[in-house]
């Protein structure tokens, strides 16, 4: 049944893009994530191992899965032991014997890209302490945070983020426009057991960011260009996209109180672009 309702939407859905003014929004590719089993190879690639942020956990591809209809980004507390490890190596991707947790983290770096246009995610995320779900895009070109991130959904320590980041005159050092928004302001004691829908808005002069159509953040895209290396323009460029279910790190919080396994689970995502004025 959710399958059917779920076509059925979306035909509805592709058909009122053409008839709506507001509109002139197509639907140019998306994921209903139909297909029991691993999300679609020719799309999506699984990270591996510690990535980013200190975060805690290790991630595997086999935590990221489609059933019924959803993908699952599903996060556990298991030890796994690192390949890398050294005791005396000064990175945190090293120096640790053990990963106390597996998660997953699934991207489209080469596969799938787009510049401009709506992109929306429907899912569920998990709110408890020490989780640190996001569906955000990075830029084709440049090292971090030249090439532009795009933060469209980000959750951490009760809070919803919406953020974008670009390039400080310092190297590694970005400089942010981040909006945060405690869920406890939306008034509603079910909110983290319902799906909501993710929305940005990106055009050549700006980027909107959404949740169930209430604006959260917005920039003027020229306002938004790297101080240093002027020759990226990190908005102006094709970005991909990744999906994560981070645990702990520099600001996911505590994870210890938390009873896993928990998960991040996705209906879709939709990509539309304009097709008319």
């Amino acid at each position: 049944m959710h399958f059917i309702l779920k076509n059925f939407l979306l035909i509805l859905t592709m058909a009122l893009t053409t008839a709506v003014a507001e509109a002139q929004w197509t639907l140019v590719w998306s994921d209903e994530f139909e297909q029991n089993g691993p999300p679609n190879p020719e799309i999506w690639q699984p990270e591996t191992g510690f990535a980013r942020n200190n975060e805690a956990q290790w991630f595997q591809g086999k935590n990221a899965y489609c059933k019924d209809g959803f993908l699952i980004l599903e996060a556990k507390k298991e030890r796994v032991k690192n390949p890398d490890y050294n005791a005396n190596s000064k990175s945190w991707k090293q120096n640790r014997e053990y990963a106390e947790y597996t998660s997953a983290s699934i991207v489209t770096r080469g596969r799938k890209s787009f510049q401009y246009g709506r992109f929306e995610i429907k899912a569920r995320i998990d709110t408890r302490s020490g989780l640190w779900p996001a569906f955000w895009t990075l830029g084709e070109k440049g090292e971090w945070p030249d090439n532009g991130e795009i933060d469209i959904m980000e959750f951490y320590r009760n809070m919803l983020l919406a953020n974008m980041a670009w390039g400080s005159a310092e190297r590694y050092k970005p400089v942010w426009n981040a909006v945060k928004k405690p869920v406890s302001e939306f008034n509603d004691p079910e909110w983290s057991s319902k799906f909501h829908t993710w929305r940005m808005d990106w055009d050549e002069k700006s980027i909107r960011l959404y949740v169930d159509d209430q604006l959260i953040n917005s920039q003027d895209l020229e306002k938004a260009r790297n101080a240093k290396n002027t020759d990226i323009r990190p908005f102006a460029q094709p970005h991909y996209l990744l999906l994560t279910l981070a645990i702990g790190g520099d600001n996911g919080g505590d994870p210890s109180g938390t009873q896993f396994p928990a998960r991040f689970e996705i209906d879709y995502v939709r990509v539309y672009q304009k097709t008319g004025n």
